[in-house]
């Protein structure tokens, strides 16, 4: 289950903005300007069920999101949405997987305690008998030049 973020655990000075998130969800959204470096050699990895609710993460996704399991198995994956990632983007992840095919893109995530961090994340459809059942993400570093490329793009998106 998906909370409204908490001043409590954000670390730093944040700003607060109110999101519409996939599947007519709302959430008040705590941020700051505090970028936590992607680890070298570290894969993020989640699956999901078909409407995007988290239902498996390994430990690198815990760490780098400061959520524990508890907190992310259950939620949304839409509970590290950034404000700063263009509606676009997701309406394309969501386009491109539900058709069965597999998305690829570089996105700002929201951490619990209000930073964020880069992924260049790919985003594969679990297909059985035809049908997707479910979504399984794998995160990796992504170049410094892609991040700066997406910093200049990502606000002309909206």
């Amino acid at each position: 289950m998906m909370h409204d973020m908490k001043p409590e655990d954000i670390v730093g000075d944040y700003k607060e903005i109110t999101l519409d998130l996939y599947g007519g969800l709302r959430r008040v959204i705590l941020y700051t300007e505090i970028e936590t470096p992607f680890p070298e050699g570290k894969l993020i990895v989640s699956t999901t069920d078909k409407d995007g609710i988290i239902t498996h993460v390994n430990k690198a996704f815990v760490e780098m999101s400061g959520y524990t399991e508890d907190e992310l198995i259950g939620s949304p994956h839409s509970i590290l949405r950034h404000p700063d990632m263009p509606p676009a983007a997701f309406k394309n992840l969501w386009d491109t997987v539900n058709r069965g095919e597999h998305w690829q893109g570089f996105v700002k995530n929201l951490r619990k305690d209000g930073g964020y961090y880069w992924v260049k994340a790919t985003v594969i459809p679990n297909i059985r008998q035809g049908k997707v059942v479910s979504y399984t993400s794998v995160r990796r570093k992504p170049s410094r030049t892609k991040v700066e490329e997406c910093i200049k793009l990502y606000p002309t998106l909206f």
